[in-house]
């Protein structure tokens, strides 16, 4: 069985089995590379051993090997805790919704953050998983734009905020801070968002678009139950119909038509009150 598959524009939900293995699948991945980035630290910090020097060295052939691992390596712990939060976020939201190009969309983010760091950063030591974390950023901004998906756009939002001064961060305030890493990762992130537009990813509808839908097909016109009759238009008795038809002819008209099986209301294009439009929800 094929775990991910395209949907196609109107998808139907899946099994809350298979949704359920999809969403601890979307947890593992992020789980393992955090991990991982815990680990160096910690070893770092345990045996005094530095690997800032397998970080990216612009334009020198010793910096070419940060492009796998720089994204490992952290100045400190805070450092560390300032990524893993928001990589772990943003990963797991392009695994769960991208689903089988999920992984393909990742190691070009990866790529291409690191290997434009390398052709256009400063002489120095590029170090830490916040490229990837731009680039994953910007790709579901404007993914979330492109589809007009609030989800995507929701989520952007609350990394920008768990993530302190994100879009600050591309601009040579502190010296420290590789904000080349920042901003070839953003536009990596821009890039490969227009490149994949043509996707469509996973769509479950909101209850108020079912809602809109099961209205449009009804059709305009249906026979009215005696519930949907508004207030000043109720029944008749036996009897009042009976003087209602010798007064009037059109009362009378009108109740020779319903014998023989019409509705009145349906003839006059009668719309109940409860008739809701959802088109501007």
């Amino acid at each position: 069985m094929r775990l991910f598959t395209y949907y196609p524009s109107n998808p139907k939900k899946l099994d809350p089995e298979m949704e359920k293995r999809i969403f601890f699948h979307s947890l593992v991945f992020p789980a393992m590379f955090v991990f991982v980035f815990w680990m160096v630290e910690i070893i770092e910090v345990t045996t005094s051993v530095s690997f800032v020097k397998l970080g990216v060295y612009p334009l020198h052939w010793k910096g070419l090997s940060g492009i796998l691992f720089s994204p490992f390596i952290h100045s400190d712990f805070n450092h560390l805790m300032s990524n893993s939060i928001p990589f772990f976020i943003l990963m797991f939201m392009l695994i769960y919704y991208y689903r089988r190009i999920s992984y393909q969309i990742f190691f070009l983010l990866y790529f291409l953050s690191g290997i434009t760091v390398w052709f256009a950063g400063r002489e120095a030591w590029h170090i830490g998983a916040s490229g990837v974390v731009y680039a994953m950023a910007s790709f579901h901004f404007i993914s979330g734009i492109i589809r007009n998906d609030v989800r995507l756009l929701t989520f952007s939002v609350v990394v920008v905020f768990l993530y302190g001064g994100l879009i600050w961060g591309v601009f040579p305030i502190d010296p420290k801070i590789s904000w080349e890493g920042h901003l070839w990762g953003a536009v990596s992130g821009v890039v490969l968002a227009f490149y994949y537009r043509n996707y469509i990813i996973r769509r479950d509808k909101f209850d108020w678009e079912e809602e809109e839908e099961v209205n449009s097909e009804q059709p305009a016109l249906r026979n009215t139950t005696q519930e949907e009759i508004p207030a000043g238009s109720q029944s008749l008795s036996e009897e009042e119909k009976e003087k209602g038809s010798e007064l009037s002819p059109r009362a009378d008209g009108a109740k020779k038509k319903k014998r023989e099986g019409k509705n009145p209301y349906l003839l006059k294009n009668y719309r109940p009150d409860n008739t809701s439009h959802t088109g501007e929800f």
